[in-house]
């Protein structure tokens, strides 16, 4: 039995210590979650009966867990509130919250409809950190130089550079840029993207980057017709997120650079290097 739950023994009844080692085999053996994961789970598990004891005046019973109210789970929130706790460990005291009485429910020992009530502290948003005008350009020309793909087959190494070029030198989203239809790419120094809402907006696209589309086109073996996908994966599919990130994270190691840089930083990247350089937000 692991500790964690030892620790347990004296915040709750005997029948929930019970639902609690078969919630904890449930997240070793059919989750598969790592030892690490599954012990933090059980920490935030302890830290919800200790403040149960206090605040019901005894270990808890399956049916103290079935009446609790919102109240009452509101109450456990101001308690970690009042402690000062991170709101990122809060958050995943909620998530425990929300899996174990969901196994109560599947395992019909108990069933607590407040439960549902429980919301987690709303998390700042990482923004992506963008790279340094030096480090975009090695990227850059990395990848013209087929440094992105690990692919033997040059028509690849094309594709994955063209695309690479457009995140950067047109700052679109990698769903954007993986988006485009064949129409799309005419070689005219705007480009039309379909953006999230379906929002229409036009990027004015470097020489460069229609040169970089231009010599993928020539070198990919599958036909790309005017309604169908621009870039494409080796058996003709439109190409998914998954290969541009590998390719990004092969640079990354070659190039020495630091995790952040993803593919999703390019986009960053080339709005603060306009702003640098001296655009208005507006026209970012």
């Amino acid at each position: 039995m692991a500790k964690e739950i030892a620790g347990i023994n004296v915040l709750a009844r005997a029948e929930v210590i019970a639902a609690v080692e078969s919630w904890h085999r449930w997240l070793a053996h059919e989750r598969r979650a790592s030892v690490n994961t599954v012990s933090a789970y059980l920490c935030d598990l302890s830290a919800f009966f200790a403040f149960l004891t206090a605040h019901l005046g005894g270990p808890a019973s399956l049916a103290d867990l079935e009446n609790l109210r919102a109240a009452d789970f509101r109450s456990y929130l101001a308690r970690r509130a009042a402690e000062d706790r991170a709101k990122t460990s809060t958050a995943r005291a909620v998530s425990v919250l929300r899996g174990f009485f969901r196994h109560l429910e599947r395992e019909k020992l108990a069933l607590n409809g407040a439960v549902a009530s429980l919301r987690s502290p709303r998390l700042p948003r990482a923004v992506p950190r963008p790279l340094s005008q030096e480090q975009a350009s090695k990227v850059m020309a990395a990848a013209r130089d087929g440094a992105a793909s690990t692919s033997p087959e040059p028509w690849i190494a094309k594709r994955d550079a063209a695309v690479l070029l457009l995140l950067y030198g047109c700052g679109l989203r990698i769903g954007e840029a993986l988006g485009l239809n064949g129409r799309d790419a005419s070689g005219a120094d705007v480009l039309l993207v379909h953006g999230k809402g379906g929002k229409e907006r036009g990027v004015p696209v470097l020489p460069l980057v229609n040169q970089a589309i231009a010599d993928y086109r020539a070198a990919c073996p599958h036909e790309l017709t005017p309604g169908g996908a621009l870039f494409v994966g080796v058996r003709g599919g439109r190409l998914g997120a998954r290969a541009i990130q590998a390719g990004m994270a092969h640079l990354r190691s070659a190039l020495g650079l630091p995790p952040s840089a993803t593919s999703h930083a390019l986009r960053h990247s080339f709005a603060t290097h306009m702003l640098e350089g001296g655009a208005s937000l507006r026209q970012v």
